[in-house]
């Protein structure tokens, strides 16, 4: 070999950066057949930022006429593929492909990207001191006016506020929260995950001075080993719910053994849609 080359090809070994691009392998998609990333991105209004978005279909759509309640997710990136995921994926394709198989759900999931750097202020509808300004407002309008009437109108839904679902886990469960409050002709059903009520108290105030529609339904989900602030503020926010009178078919509160990780939402993924839209197969499947 040339003296110069084995020089060169020997410095580049040595810098740590090399290691890494020759040691790493290469991450291999885990999503599932029936997803797929919509060919266009969209534009959030007022922000002038473009998403991208992932689509999960029932395994049998191509081959019905069904229409299908959807279920609205963030963090797109973390919900169906540990390739694109930040600490590991939620498995919502494999859980779903799994309750279709066993006869208890078929459900569409539109799962949208976050951008990471605007993720605090677009998860939220309230200001805050260090984060800044709250941008929540334009987040789920962009769901409620942009990507909610591209999916009605390309895929066969119920469009309907009883079959219409938004969830999240962290600040994605304060957004969560915050959309089907301000839209609940949109979203009848929410999926609050181990939410970030510590971010605003104007939650509270807002909760205890509004009432959902009496069809709506909300579960509350936290982990024992997220902190004591962290469930005292949900069992905060379930009694506040409790107190204007939603009955438990309305509201599921669920306080287990779990760390505010991807892990935690993974395992109890299936309670929580099967609750939102199939209460019966939820108790069914119940110890």
């Amino acid at each position: 070999m040339n003296c110069r080359l084995l020089g060169l090809l020997l410095a580049l070994l040595s810098s740590c950066s090399a290691w890494a691009v020759l040691l790493e392998p290469e991450k291999v998609s885990t999503a599932q057949a029936n997803v797929s990333v919509l060919p266009q991105h969209f534009t959030i209004a007022g922000l002038n930022r473009d998403r991208q978005i992932w689509l999960y279909l029932p395994p049998h759509y191509q081959h019905s006429t069904k229409h299908y309640p959807v279920l609205y997710m963030h963090d797109g990136q973390n919900i169906f593929d540990d390739a694109t995921a930040y600490a590991g994926e939620w498995g919502v394709d494999e859980t779903l492909n799994l309750l279709s198989e066993q006869g208890w759900l078929d459900l569409i999931v539109v799962a949208i990207d976050n951008d990471g750097r605007h993720r605090m202020t677009e998860y939220s509808g309230w200001d805050h001191p260090r984060f800044g300004r709250a941008e929540g407002h334009e987040y789920t309008g962009f769901i409620r006016s942009v990507v909610k009437p591209y999916i009605d109108s390309h895929y066969r839904t119920l469009p309907g506020p009883a079959f219409t679902g938004i969830m999240g886990s962290s600040m994605g469960g304060l957004i969560s929260h915050y959309a089907v409050f301000n839209q609940p002709g949109t979203f009848g059903r929410a999926g609050i995950l181990s939410p970030s009520y510590w971010y605003a108290e104007q939650v509270f105030e807002q909760t205890n001075s509004s009432t959902l529609p009496a069809d709506s339904r909300i579960m509350l989900l936290m982990g024992r080993q997220e902190g004591s602030e962290m469930v005292g503020n949900m069992l905060k926010m379930a009694h506040l719910l409790q107190q204007q009178g939603l009955e438990p078919q309305q509201l599921a509160i669920k306080v287990v053994a779990g760390e505010h990780n991807e892990a935690f939402w993974r395992r109890e993924f299936a309670d929580a849609v099967l609750y939102l839209f199939n209460p019966a197969a939820f108790y069914l499947r119940r110890p």
